[in-house]
């Protein structure tokens, strides 16, 4: 039950930083990038710092 909750805040990640709007493309992808190969830490710094930095 647990991994299952992981994972769907994993997926909410991805999605939220696809779906958000950036001032600049490379944001999102370098954001997109963070997240993927870092599920764990990315997810945490997106909640955290990336959120804050979108438009």
């Amino acid at each position: 039950m647990l991994k299952l909750l992981g994972l769907a805040v994993y997926a909410f990640t991805i999605y939220d930083v696809v779906t958000s709007r950036f001032a600049n493309q490379n944001d999102k992808l370098i954001w997109i990038i963070v997240v993927v190969l870092l599920p764990f830490l990315g997810t945490l710094l997106w909640f955290l710092v990336g959120r804050e930095k979108r438009l």
